[in-house]
């Protein structure tokens, strides 16, 4: 079995690719494993894991947390989805910048968005489930998120009228973020 590197973006997004082996049964893909990651530069261990499922057009996020800040190994385990991170690091030569990739349950893609980067997603199908590695315990007075559509980053979701959560509709822009002292929290 093997996980491999499929591109990177933003010097620091890393798209895998699990191989998926399909017989009559099903298929099988292995899809983390700590040795090979760590040959990829990734020690971080995941301390929590978590599942999301959502109807199509629904957006969650752009997502963060300072306060312990973590890192997400992101992938979709049913139907398809736009899985997005964009930078939010006070001093980075790529902030603002994201990079988001059409994602499906049997594509074997992960996408690897290290701590600084505000991640979220847009189903596209009529049902998708999104699974999330963590390397931090979720903390909710050290999270926060970032407009979806602050145009000041110009994300080309796939959607014109999301379903969103209240947070997420009234989240504030990446210029708001960077004005507040926590965001010193993402230095390169």
């Amino acid at each position: 079995m093997q996980v491999t590197i499929e591109e990177r973006h933003l010097e620091a997004i890393i798209v895998f690719r699990s191989e998926v082996f399909e017989d009559e049964r099903g298929f099988f893909s292995e899809v983390y494993r700590a040795d090979q990651f760590s040959e990829f530069g990734i020690y971080e261990p995941f301390l929590q894991e978590n599942h999301s499922g959502s109807v199509r057009g629904v957006v969650r996020g752009l997502h963060f947390q300072w306060d312990r800040p973590l890192s997400k190994l992101m992938r979709v385990t049913a139907g398809t989805a736009f899985l997005v991170a964009v930078d939010i690091r006070k001093d980075s030569p790529t902030r603002g910048e994201w990079f988001g990739m059409e994602c499906t349950a049997r594509d074997g893609y992960q996408i690897w968005a290290p701590a600084g980067f505000a991640r979220g997603f847009c189903v596209l199908s009529e049902w998708a489930e999104i699974q999330y590695r963590c390397t931090a315990i979720y903390n909710p007075e050290g999270e926060s998120g970032i407009l979806w559509n602050d145009p000041a980053i110009g994300i080309a979701w796939p959607v014109d009228e999301p379903i969103l959560s209240g947070k997420d509709r009234d989240a504030q822009t990446l210029m708001e973020w960077l004005a507040r002292p926590e965001s010193d929290h993402f230095i390169v």
